[in-house]
């Protein structure tokens, strides 16, 4: 695939959009049943969040970005920058390697993304320091505002906040994804980081972590629910939580009932929103046996938007 070069005008409406938008969709990335990527099936993902109203995330964990090779990360980024969608677009950085994490940014920056999603270094574990030199590196490395992602669960550490506070003024610092699941995290982070946009990793608690002054959601659930994600997310900024429980926490459940991404890619195959539940190993859809518990969730969402408009 060709290049795409970067245009000033295209880099600046895209920067413009960043910082307003409330829902970030971390998009799966569809596989077709040999394993390659099915580029029919991510455009039609792609639109479906652009026309509402969603941004953008590639390549995260969500999109099994470790899962798939430099040369694959660079044909998703560059197929979906020339749909030209109205949807920010955000690119995960995310590994081990620092070095190819810098060219893997040095490329991205000729791109027409929106922002970065800067993951701590999975597996090693380090200390306030180490972390400290990995994300102001990353940041200086990036042309476009970075959201650093807090997700022990998956990186083994939490972000310390003398972490964030040494880099909070760096000038590509925009933003915090949170994905402790600990509401006292948060506070914490709002206390001594209050120039740093929050945004919740956690879609089952929105509605708590609205109260608590974050921005919005990076979500798995608008993949498959793009709509009524959104109003969700609106509702809960709002402070209008009556009717959100117990229904977005069961339908949350649901989708991670098993290792995600395997759930909403078996309810998106199931509702054909893609071609295939398929997913890179060590993942496979064959872990989870049994829809329909997602299918009625599915159906009590659907419901539950229906009766939104009316």
């Amino acid at each position: 695939m060709n290049q795409i070069k970067l245009s000033k005008n295209v880099s600046s409406n895209a920067n413009s959009k960043h910082h307003k938008t409330i829902l970030w969709t971390a998009l799966v990335t569809p596989l077709l049943n040999d394993g390659e990527i099915d580029f029919q099936s991510l455009k039609k993902s792609a639109i479906s969040q652009s026309d509402a109203g969603n941004g953008i995330v590639l390549l995260g964990s969500t999109g099994e970005g470790l899962a798939l090779t430099s040369q694959e990360h660079l044909s998703i980024v560059e197929f979906v920058c020339q749909l030209s969608l109205q949807a920010p677009l955000m690119v995960a950085v995310g590994g081990y390697h620092l070095t190819e994490q810098i060219n893997w940014i040095s490329t991205c920056n000729q791109l027409p993304i929106s922002a970065y999603l800067l993951g701590s270094p999975i597996y090693a574990k380090p200390g306030v320091v180490g972390q400290i030199q990995w994300f102001r590196t990353l940041l200086d490395a990036a042309k476009f505002p970075c959201m650093l992602y807090n997700v022990p669960s998956r990186s083994g550490v939490s972000i310390p906040i003398e972490t964030l506070q040494a880099v909070q003024n760096h000038q590509n610092c925009w933003a915090l994804k949170e994905a402790s699941g600990d509401l006292n995290q948060v506070l914490v982070y709002r206390q001594y980081c209050p120039d740093i946009a929050l945004y919740s990793g956690e879609d089952a608690m929105m509605p708590y972590l609205a109260q608590a002054g974050v921005k919005g959601l990076v979500s798995v659930c608008s993949n498959v629910w793009p709509r009524a994600t959104h109003k969700y997310v609106e509702l809960s900024l709002a402070g209008e939580t009556q009717g959100l429980f117990p229904l977005w926490q069961n339908a949350v459940d649901e989708l991670f009932q098993v290792a995600s991404p395997i759930p909403v890619k078996n309810l998106m195959h199931q509702k054909q929103m893609i071609a295939t539940p398929f997913l890179r190993a060590p993942l496979t859809h064959l872990e989870l046996d049994d829809n329909n518990a997602l299918l009625a969730s599915d159906k009590l969402i659907n419901q539950w938007l229906g009766n939104l408009s009316k």
